[in-house]
């Protein structure tokens, strides 16, 4: 395996932050305040949502977040991987498959029971990549209510 992950930092932030608001714009909603500063957040550490740097020779390729929650269906803690990204230059390469084995490994490693993630309907090529690894369409509906201006 050519990837790594290693924990993102404080001293991450200014990287995390720009590989986030390329994913973000990438995936049509780009960043903006809240999303900025809890990027910043994430960063600094806050327990529900440890994040990752996916590393090929040491050199930060992409990442991913995972959001901590408790679900009493999952028996526990149950985990969301928020973000998984790689910047473009470094895809087609199977790393895809190798950045979702390792956000499965940091789960486990954080007590997750049941993991979960989403995906655009447009994305056929993660959809399908997902489905390889093992995730199952729960054929549920993911909804929204934005509590707090975004």
């Amino acid at each position: 395996m050519s990837l790594t992950a290693r924990r993102i930092t404080a001293r991450d932030a200014d990287l995390f932050l720009e590989m986030a608001q390329e994913f973000h714009i990438e995936d049509c909603h780009p960043l903006h305040g809240a999303g900025v500063a809890s990027i910043r957040e994430v960063a600094a550490g806050v327990a529900l949502a440890p994040a990752f740097f996916l590393l090929e020779h040491s050199v930060p390729v992409g990442f991913f977040v995972l959001s901590l929650g408790y679900s009493p269906e999952h028996g526990g803690t149950d985990g969301f991987i928020d973000d998984l990204y790689i910047r473009p230059d470094f895809r087609g390469r199977g790393l895809g498959k190798q950045a979702l084995s390792l956000a499965v490994e940091e789960s486990r490693n954080c007590g997750i029971r049941v993991l979960l993630l989403e995906v655009e309907a447009h994305n056929a090529r993660a959809y399908q990549l997902y489905t390889s690894m093992g995730f199952t369409d729960t054929k549920r509906r993911l909804l929204r209510l934005a509590l707090a201006e975004e």
